[in-house]
């Protein structure tokens, strides 16, 4: 769950891309592209190194025990969910938690807490 109030979103340009008449379906697809990149434990431990700021992906190596090649796949399969984003600057690429994502996951889940609490006051 901390995760979660850390990260999360459907991706801008992917609703971008198909305009209003399905943008339930893209988004249902943006939740499980999220959902799926934050089932990893190596990619849930990447976005709580984020929430400190942003890193470069040497540094985010750094802190693993596995290839540059390894941690690279799991910053794509983040950055394709939408929770992160990269900047490249001279040589190196910086990657940063996307805080949009936080706030679309969080009213998803906050709409739980409505219908929980709403059922209970009957």
């Amino acid at each position: 769950l901390d995760i979660c109030l850390n990260i999360m979103s459907v991706r801008r340009s992917f609703l971008g891309t198909y305009g209003k008449s399905t943008k339930r379906k893209e988004k249902r697809m943006g939740f499980q592209e999220s959902f799926k990149a934050l089932s990893d434990p190596t990619r849930r431990e990447i976005l709580q190194l984020l929430k400190t700021g942003r890193m470069s992906a040497g540094q985010i190596v750094e802190h693993f025990d596995m290839t540059g090649a390894t941690i690279s796949h799991h910053l794509s399969i983040l950055k394709e969910a939408g929770l992160v984003d990269d900047e490249k600057a001279g040589k190196y690429i910086y990657y940063e938690l996307n805080l949009s994502v936080v706030e679309e996951i969080m009213s998803w889940f906050a709409g739980f807490k409505k219908e929980s609490s709403h059922e209970n006051v009957s």
